[in-house]
């Protein structure tokens, strides 16, 4: 018993040291605004959430947050914004995949968790994390424009990083996860 509780321990702590450096290694999608970078930082907290449940894969993501905040953010926007984005698009993930565990609840997850995602994001960068960021580095431009910003360039973006991070998601779970469950 004590010895499954450490496993899961070390594999969290590696998840989340994954996470962190995976957070830092990004890039940004042609056409939409250079600020908006895709990580694939949420792949550790998806394997996590697969792995040992909820609570493992929701301490992935503060464990990213945290270290990245401690050692790398330049301003706090950012990292609460891409804590937000993670739950936002793994909670739905996890939740209908673990009422009936198949593929096709899988890339349900996927689709809902996109698309909140999506909306989650839209509405939080329009009312908080635009308006936040824009007082923070008095950039009036930002708060005057909020709605150009939402419409072309942060709905676009989740869409396309909701479908990527997905798909790697998926890749993962059909050909990592089955070696990692048999560990």
């Amino acid at each position: 018993m004590e010895k499954q509780r450490l496993r899961k321990l070390i594999i969290i702590s590696i998840l989340s040291s994954l996470s962190f450096i995976l957070m830092l290694i990004k890039f940004p999608i042609p056409f939409l605004p250079p600020y908006l970078t895709v990580d694939f930082s949420d792949i550790p907290a998806f394997i996590a959430f697969m792995l040992f449940g909820g609570a493992a894969g929701s301490l992935v993501i503060i464990f990213k947050i945290v270290i990245y905040g401690l050692l790398a953010a330049s301003e706090p926007i950012g990292p609460i914004a891409n804590m937000l984005a993670s739950f936002s698009l793994l909670l739905p993930i996890y939740f209908i995949y673990m009422r009936r565990p198949s593929k096709k609840a899988l890339i349900t997850g996927f689709i809902v968790g996109t698309a909140a995602l999506t909306v989650m994001l839209a509405v939080l960068n329009y009312f908080v994390l635009l308006p936040m960021y824009g007082m923070i580095i008095d950039q009036t431009d930002i708060i005057n424009n909020l709605r150009v910003i939402i419409t072309a360039g942060i709905i676009p973006f989740n869409i396309i990083k909701g479908i990527l991070v997905s798909v790697v998601g998926f890749i993962i779970y059909l050909k990592l996860l089955p070696k990692l469950r048999n560990l």
